[in-house]
């Protein structure tokens, strides 16, 4: 792969290729992914990257579908990506929530949660109070844990064939029974991203604040790679708690021993999401699929991190998992 990325720059960076073929020359490898490595954490890069990219929702690199609940709206609208790339509208449902107003805080409250989900299973087989199918939402999810929410079931699934209709749900969204067929028709649950939000949901999220999102994600692992504790550390809030319930003092020394043992590792992010939490202002998700490799530790999992934005739109990790 890195033999690909090294012809790569040859080709579209024939400015840089003389020098970078010195480098290789009298360093090998190393020093020319040491570069490539720091390049990926400057804004100017993810700038000239996204200048194309749809951010209607975010950066997705994951989701080609987008569910966008609308609480004040009482819809479910369904967006997908094009031949080209661009979120259109592709179905818009009315929906039930909630009994009650507001984000869901706990079991049996009767609120439906704000938040940025995926869909973790489809049932056929249930009660026929909840129609013909149901789709199982990840609530609670990273950030509902680390603000102390509980409750579970919340699901997208149709209206009652027996009992009676409310005009409500304990929490959950419900749809019409032909569009909830209809929605099974369109999408694939590993690939869709569900946003709940109390009202209408932003759209065309900045490029120039993704970027810089971006840029820090790297320069975050930037000085993971490179065993740079200090910047490392610079990228977590005081108040952060990992979601194993690990506090911030203890994360330090936990990670600053780790770092001590000065280990070559590789590391490689793909599948990155980046999407604006509803119902706030600075709070992002960031969503991505993580290769570790050390000598004493290895890693291939999914991971997340919820950060809060600066005015110069660097973030603070304040909590991970």
């Amino acid at each position: 792969m890195l033999n690909k990325v090294i012809f790569l720059s040859f080709v579209t960076l024939s400015l840089y290729a003389n020098p970078i073929l010195t480098q290789y020359r009298e360093n090998g490898f190393l020093n020319i992914e040491k570069k490539m490595d720091f390049e990926l954490s400057k804004k100017d890069y993810w700038t000239q990257y996204l200048k194309n990219k749809d951010t209607s929702f975010g950066y997705l690199e994951s989701y080609n579908s987008v569910l966008v609940c609308d609480k004040d709206e009482a819809t479910l609208n369904l967006y997908q990506q094009d031949e080209n790339k661009n979120f259109k509208t592709l179905k818009k449902f009315s929906a039930f929530t909630g009994e009650n107003k507001g984000d869901k805080n706990k079991e049996g409250d009767l609120k439906t949660p704000h938040g940025v989900y995926n869909l973790t299973q489809k049932i056929y087989k249930l009660d026929s109070f909840y129609g013909p199918l149901a789709f199982v939402t990840s609530y609670p999810n990273t950030y509902d844990k680390y603000r102390g929410k509980n409750g579970s079931g919340i699901w997208i699934h149709g209206l009652p064939t027996e009992q009676e209709r409310d005009e409500y749900t304990k929490g959950c969204i419900a749809i019409n029974n032909s569009n909830i067929k209809c929605l099974d028709k369109n999408i694939d649950i590993t690939n869709t991203l569900l946003i709940i939000s109390p009202n209408q949901t932003p759209k065309n999220v900045s490029k120039k604040v993704l970027a810089k999102i971006l840029a820090n994600l790297y320069e975050w692992r930037y000085s993971w790679l490179y065993n740079d504790t200090q910047k490392y550390l610079s990228f977590y809030s005081n108040d952060f708690i990992r979601d194993d319930g690990m506090k911030y003092d203890r994360f330090i020394k936990y990670k600053t021993r780790i770092f001590n043992k000065q280990e070559s590792k590789q590391i490689i992010f793909n599948s990155i999401n980046v999407v604006p939490y509803p119902d706030s202002k600075n709070i992002f998700v960031i969503t991505f699929k993580e290769k570790y490799k050390s000598n004493s530790f290895e890693f291939v999992g999914d991971k997340v991190l919820m950060i809060t934005i600066h005015e110069d739109s660097s973030f603070k990790i304040f909590t991970e998992k």
